[in-house]
C-alpha cells in the first residue's frame, strides 16, 4: 500500500528501525534510498507485557496507559521521550524529505513529541499499520513543527506525498509506520 505514494517520492534520507517488520515495509515501500538502520526508530519496549494485548494488561492493572504509565522492566514514558528527543535532534540534522519506518506507538510519540507535546499525548495519535503520516512545518511559519497528514492509506483521496509537497511547498518529514 505504501508503494502507491513512497515509491515515486524523493527522499535524501530513508531510516528505519531495527525491527524485522519496519525493515520489510520499508523495502516493501520502494523508497529510493538504501535505508539506513536508525536503533531509535525501534518500538516501545513493552519489558514484561511484551505479546500482551492492552485490554488483558488492563484486567490486571485498571487504568493502565502506556503513554502515562510505561512498562514493567521495558522503557518508562521519559525513556521514550529522550529516544524520541535524540531522533527528531538528529533528523532535523539532514537535509531535504526523511523517510522513518518504524512502529504505532513509538510513532505516535514520536508525533507528540516532534510538535512540542508530551509523550502521553501520543495516545491521541492513533496509527494503523503501513500508514503514512508527514510530519513537517508550517509553510508560512517554517520554524513551527506540524503534523501535516496522519494515519493515511490509499484509497481515501489522499493525493500521494509528490503533489502534497509540490502544492504546499512544505519541507517535510515522513513517517511510514508499520
Amino acid at each position: 500500500m505504501l508503494r502507491f505514494w513512497v515509491a515515486d517520492a524523493s527522499f535524501s534520507r530513508v531510516l528505519t528501525s531495527p525491527r524485522r517488520r519496519a525493515r520489510a515495509t520499508c523495502e516493501l515501500s520502494g523508497a529510493n534510498s538504501k535505508p539506513d538502520v536508525e536503533p531509535d526508530l525501534a518500538e516501545w519496549d513493552y519489558g514484561d507485557y511484551e505479546g500482551l494485548r492492552s485490554a488483558d494488561i488492563c484486567s490486571g492493572r485498571p487504568g493502565w496507559n502506556l503513554y502515562r504509565d510505561g512498562c514493567p522492566n521495558g522503557e518508562s514514558p521519559a525513556q521514550v521521550c529522550r529516544r524520541a528527543d535524540r531522533l527528531i535532534d538528529h533528523v532535523r540534522t539532514m537535509e531535504g524529505d526523511v523517510a522513518l519506518f518504524s512502529h504505532g506507538q513509538f510513532g505516535a510519540a514520536l508525533a507528540a513529541r516532534w510538535i512540542g507535546l508530551e509523550v502521553v499525548e501520543g495516545q491521541h495519535f492513533s496509527i494503523g499499520a503501513a500508514a503514512l503520516s508527514l510530519l513537517s512545518y508550517d509553510i508560512d511559519h517554517p520554524e513551527v513543527p506540524v503534523v501535516a497528514l496522519w494515519n493515511a492509506a490509499p484509497g481515501y483521496g489522499i493525493r500521494a506525498p509528490a503533489d502534497y509537497f509540490r502544492s504546499t511547498g512544505s519541507a517535510s518529514r515522513s513517517t511510514p509506520n508499520s
